[in-house]
């Protein structure tokens, strides 16, 4: 493997001349990046590897690519292959992949990994980077090939993680989409190429080896030798060229000192091919040189159609990555002039201020300074309708611009955006192994080890009574019980259900979110925020003057119209058309306005204060209003026109997700520190018998591990701004939360739009994941239950093996693509029914 920075030749130029990216290698795409590098104009893949290059040319650096080498870091001294990573650790190179991480000088990066094939390769990388002095966390992301890597910059640099991480064989660099891509494609084609020949010489041998299976003596044993010697001849390139993949597997896992699933299979491709060679030299017994060709080619297969599967379980955080744009259009000097120059969006600072057209994504986190317009926010909040902007207004990079060209100040960049903040939480709930796929680690890890033992006794027992089959047996033993499937159970469900989560609006951040999520039995919920929308709204209209409710809505918006006081928003929620021909305003603080409507006086506060315009007697249905009821009263000089009752209004979709969940056997509680009356009231209209009003955070907290300690499994719901505590209490976290709140929240789950209703498709999609998880654990244990005895009898052939191991493993991986096609809540209305009913008709947990 050759890293980034290993893949030019030592005159500087790319082992594929013109193809590659001067930088880094990787093939060129459609599009070249041009960077002048001293006095020769080169191509770059992509504007990450532009940025580099420019960096390293502006530093005076440029000799760095005469003078690099293009050896394999194994072959490499230390010392040479420090030098050349050493440009990763330049500031001015990080800016784009690297970000200030906890206090002091913690850092983290985000790089990408290149040779990662298997789970076991994650496991061997992390091990690794977190033997360099001064590393304090690493995760890796199987399904995108991301990897975290926070240091601290005092003990270590990021030149030693990247040579660490070369030492074992792999290769790393800045993460960017489109190397991300080239890396994909240039593996997808290398696999396809090994299939091919694997398939090829399949194909062939298996003519050679036909007439040998029918014969009945009449061959001679000449004939039979020449079959053998032209079976050796078609199956060498594929067990030496085909195979590599499990040999350099094999040897990783066996250089750090675990045994993972490449070491069986390593072992049973060299067994069987030397087997072979050694019974052709000698002329005489039995070849398998067929069973090792197909056994090459199946495995191959099932990981090429791994390959695939695991990328479309991704596709939803890739398409997010994807989503920032490469170029941003930057103002010269704005506002003394609105000339624009296209840069890299990676080199965008905070301050700057950009220009965004109709159809194009901001570049960058910011606020509108000029223009008005919507923007498209759905692959980051999951909401389908646009979101109106107006000077003021925080944009989020990666959003799309509808519909005037907007100004916008940049405030965040790289891995400070939004969306950086949402890549990092999906890769830390993908890397972070639910308890259930950490034993199935540790289960694989002890099963290798105890299916090597099996083996040598197997073999030994085979040895005294049929030395002819017990090379055979032993192979077969290897191949059939490989635990690719035990180790694959988890880690592509748990993709695929976080890639369609985060598509229907839930963003999972904990690795256990899921998990415990299906086995919640009680789900609290805060209520100012979360089943409230934290805002006024008019909650009831009394016309009392002959008008309609709408005509007295519409009055008391035109009146309200210049007010920005809460209550006035409130009524233009209501009635966003006010009446016309308002004129004459005046304002009396704490009790009302007053304004001229068709020549009369009139107006809108306080009963009192509408009461003394008028002097009308007050209506008598305001003696049955509760202290806890805000009421706005509207008249003129004729008498009292209508009364409104306001409250915070209840989220939309509240009570259809309170009802869901009861149907569902869940129990559903109510805590707030709002006062107990209201409490109650907002119960009792959302049908929720459990309530708690008038509770500080203590309150809160005792009121969750009460349940907890009765046995309870509990799911609490908050605005994840003053509910910290008690969120961290309870066993999984949901927290409603918009993109400019995304990197402070710390729930297990967040609820990307301002909607409760994705909270129904993410415990349905949390049931659904851990039934499939345990369907794919249950297969894969019973699976080699079955195929362990009747491997070390002799029932099981080598190619019956490999075909067995191969659908095993295929299996899993098919049955976790199950949870990616589910339909997204927010689609249509009669979409957003399919998960209230799939919920009510789950199992229901125990109380």
């Amino acid at each position: 493997m050759e890293t980034s920075l290993q893949s030019a030749a030592a005159s500087g130029t790319p082992a594929c001349a013109a193809a590659c990216c001067y930088h880094c290698g990787l093939p060129l795409g459609k599009t070249s990046y041009p960077v002048a590098v001293e006095g020769v104009e080169q191509p770059t893949c992509c504007r990450g590897c532009q940025a580099v290059a420019l960096t390293i040319v502006s530093h005076g650096l440029a000799a760095y690519y005469r003078h690099r080498t293009a050896p394999a870091p194994s072959q490499q001294a230390p010392d040479a292959l420090l030098h050349e990573l050493g440009v990763y650790d330049l500031p001015d190179v990080q800016r784009t992949f690297v970000r200030a991480a906890g206090g002091g000088e913690e850092r983290e990066a985000s790089l990408l990994l290149d040779g990662v094939t298997c789970a076991a390769c994650v496991w061997l990388i992390e091990r690794r980077v977190m033997q360099v002095a001064g590393v304090s966390e690493v995760r890796v992301n199987y399904g995108t090939r991301r990897a975290r890597v926070r240091w601290n910059e005092g003990a270590a640099r990021l030149s030693d993680v990247l040579a660490a991480i070369a030492d074992i064989g792999y290769s790393a660099q800045p993460y960017d989409a489109a190397h991300s891509d080239a890396l994909l494609a240039r593996e997808r084609r290398g696999l396809l190429w090994r299939l091919f020949v694997a398939g090829f010489g399949m194909m062939q041998v298996m003519m050679y080896a036909y007439p040998a299976y029918i014969d009945d003596g009449v061959m001679s044993g000449d004939i039979a030798q020449l079959m053998r010697l032209a079976s050796l001849v078609l199956t060498a390139p594929v067990a030496l060229w085909s195979a590599i993949p499990f040999y350099v597997g094999a040897w990783r896992e066996l250089k750090s000192r675990r045994l993972g699933m490449d070491v069986p299979v390593a072992l049973g491709i060299i067994g069987a091919f030397a087997a072979s060679v050694y019974a052709t030299w000698l002329g005489t017994g039995d070849v398998y040189f067929d069973s090792v060709a197909m056994f090459v080619f199946l495995l191959l297969g099932a990981r090429y159609l791994e390959l695939g599967a695991r990328a479309k379980a991704a596709q939803a955080q890739e398409r997010l990555v994807r989503q920032a744009p490469a170029v941003a259009e930057r103002y010269e000097a704005y506002p003394a002039s609105t000339r624009t120059a296209q840069v890299a969006a990676a080199a965008l600072v905070p301050g700057d201020h950009v220009l965004v057209r109709p159809g194009s994504a901001y570049p960058a986190d910011g606020h509108v300074v000029d223009g008005s317009g919507a923007a498209d926010e759905s692959l980051i909040t999951g909401e389908a309708r646009p979101v109106a902007k107006q000077p003021g207004d925080r944009v989020a990079g990666g959003a799309i611009n509808l519909h005037a060209p907007l100004t916008v100040r940049v405030d965040r960049v790289g891995e400070e955006s939004v969306l950086a903040s949402i890549v990092r939480l999906m890769d830390r709930a993908q890397t972070e192994k639910p308890p259930l796929a950490r034993a199935a680690d540790r289960v694989a890890q002890y099963f290798v080890a105890a299916l090597l033992v099996v083996t040598v006794c197997a073999t030994g027992v085979w040895l005294a009574l049929d030395p002819v089959r017990a090379p055979w047996i032993a192979i077969a033993i290897l191949v059939a019980t490989c635990p690719c499937a035990l180790s694959l159970a988890t880690p592509a469900a748990l993709t695929a259900a976080t890639g369609t989560l985060y598509e229907s609006g839930v963003l999972v951040t904990r690795g256990h979110a899921l998990e415990t999520l299906a086995q919640a039995t009680d789900f609290v919920f805060d209520k100012t925020g979360t089943l409230t929308t934290g805002t006024m709204g008019v909650t009831s209209t009394m016309p009392l003057g002959g008008r309609t409710e709408d005509e007295c809505l519409a009055l008391a918006a035109a009146l309200e119209a210049r007010s920005e006081h809460p209550i006035a928003r409130a009524f233009a929620a209501a009635q966003p058309v006010a009446a016309s021909g308002v004129t004459g305003y005046s304002h009396d603080p704490g009790r009302g306005i007053e304004a001229i409507v068709a020549g009369r006086r009139t107006r809108i506060g306080t009963p009192a204060y509408v009461a003394a315009l008028h002097r009308c007697a007050v209506p008598a249905v305001l003696e049955d209003i509760t202290a806890d009821e805000t009421v706005v009263a509207l008249g003129d000089t004729n008498g009292w026109i209508a009364l409104f009752m306001l409250d915070e209004a209840v989220r939309a979709d509240a009570q259809d997700v309170v009802d869901a969940l009861q149907a569902a056997g869940r129990r559903v509680h109510l805590l707030s520190g709002d006062r107990t009356s209201r409490v109650l009231r907002l119960a009792g209209d959302l049908g929720i018998a459990y309530a708690l009003g008038d509770a500080r955070p203590e309150d809160k907290l005792n009121y969750v591990r009460a349940l907890q300690q009765s046995g309870k499994v509990v799911a609490m719901i908050g605005d994840g701004v003053n509910d910290a505590p008690v969120l961290a209490q309870a066993q999984v976290s949901a927290a409603l939360g918009g993109g400019t709140q995304l990197a402070q929240l710390s729930s297990d789950i967040v609820l990307m739009s301002e909607r409760l209703e994705p909270l129904l498709i993410g415990v349905d999609t949390a049931r659904r994941l851990s039934r499939i998880v345990r369907q794919n654990l249950a297969w894969a244990i019973a699976y080699n239950a079955i195929a362990l005895p009747l491997a070390v009898t002799g029932q099981v052939t080598p190619l019956l093996a490999a075909a067995g191991m191969s659908l095993s493993s295929l299996t899993v991986v098919l049955n976790a693509l199950r949870l990616v096609s589910r339909p997204r809540p927010r689609a249509a209305q009669e979409e957003r029914a399919a998960p209230s009913a799939a919920l009510a008709a789950s199992p229901q947990p125990g109380h």
